[in-house]
């Protein structure tokens, strides 16, 4: 890393530095971890591990790989991993948590919101689903709203709820909380116990396989109906093989998906390394290089969405040039005609300088 770098230098910074030289080696300018993360040297290792063992004969134990994916997460969200469930989708739990709600049901959501978050409740048909400017979110509950659905950071442009002031404003109306997670989750703080439902795929910020996604529930299930509920979601999983479930798990794992067993022997080792490495030194690494390409877009005359706090930075009017940049060896995002820059652990301030450079040209 560059030693010129600003924020912390102790030890545990330096230990930061050493564990992402040895896991992420990028032969490109990669600025695009609000589409895809880069996968960990040791992921690619277990997956290479679990496939050739496959190809054998020989499979290893992918299950203990779900398991302790969960765990990790769960560790990382702050909560008991029997409040965890595991599956490849964050559609597909909104769609569960869509499903379990009574006919008229008011849902608000956020304009524009990424689509696994809000499309479910639209295909209800029977819901009233209310949506609102992001900002506006926690004044337009109401009593009567059944549930407020929001991503923890937007997609497009980075801009973070008011998640303190969505959750006080929810529970003086008596309304749930569902939080997406997926563009938060391995850089911001997240206190899942502080919100009914989450859920957070896992190959973005928290550089997994695509294939792992999680979804957290109260501890008391949430009155959620475990509509796609298989084997895996049974007490007893192996005892529920056939016919129809006898005894569905008494945890959140009673809304498993059966899960992309390769993803979570991969899953495994990535969410490892985010708890080595700490999401606050992480946080504190990402936004210290979103304010560098912040500072130097000002230089270039160009002014960002304003998003205070959050890795990706959106610069209106510049999405034309994400092919330029691509053929020049640096990956961003075009999104509506914005560019959209995603800061993570494995970028340097070279990295920002060089986007800069290909901007300024």
């Amino acid at each position: 890393m560059d030693e010129e770098f600003p924020g912390p230098h102790s030890g545990a910074m330096d230990t930061f530095e050493s564990l992402v030289k040895a896991e992420f080696a990028p032969k490109n300018t990669y600025l695009n971890t609000a589409s895809t993360g880069l996968l960990p040297a040791r992921t690619v290792d277990a997956m290479r591990v679990a496939v050739e063992s496959a190809a054998v004969g020989r499979p290893t134990d992918m299950f203990a790989d779900v398991e302790a994916a969960r765990a990790s997460f769960a560790r990382l969200l702050g909560v008991p991993g029997r409040r965890v469930a595991a599956g490849a989708s964050v559609a597909v739990y909104t769609g569960l948590i869509a499903a379990s709600l009574p006919e008229g049901a008011e849902v608000l959501t956020a304009e524009a919101d990424f689509t696994s978050v809000v499309n479910p409740f639209h295909m209800r048909g029977d819901l009233k689903v209310r949506t609102v400017p992001l900002e506006r979110i926690a004044e337009s509950v109401r009593p009567g709203t059944a549930l407020v659905a929001v991503s923890a950071a937007q997609s497009a442009d980075g801009r973070i709820a008011d998640l303190d002031a969505i959750r006080e404003a929810a529970r003086t109306h008596g309304a749930r909380t569902y939080i997406d997670a997926s563009q938060a989750a391995g850089w911001l703080p997240v206190d899942a116990d502080a919100y009914d439902y989450v859920a957070s795929v896992a190959f973005k910020w928290l550089v997994c396989p695509r294939g792992a996604a999680f979804l957290v529930v109260p501890e008391d299930l949430g009155g959620l109906n475990p509509v796609f509920a298989g084997w895996v979601a049974g007490e007893h999983p192996w005892d529920s093989c056939y016919g129809p479930v006898e005894e569905l798990a008494h945890s959140a794992r009673r809304f498993d998906e059966s899960p992309a067993l390769f993803s979570y022997a991969g899953a495994r080792t990535s969410l490892e390394l985010v708890e080595e490495l700490g999401v606050e030194h992480i946080r504190q690494h990402d936004l210290a290089l979103a304010e560098r390409f912040l500072t130097g877009l000002g230089a270039l005359g160009h002014a960002a969405v304003p998003a205070p706090g959050s890795p990706i930075v959106s610069v209106p009017g510049l999405g034309h040039r994400q092919a330029e940049l691509s053929r020049a060896g640096v990956e961003v995002s075009d999104r509506a005609g914005h560019l959209r820059a995603a800061f993570h652990l494995y970028n340097t301030p070279a990295d920002v300088d060089r986007l800069l450079d290909v901007l300024s040209g």
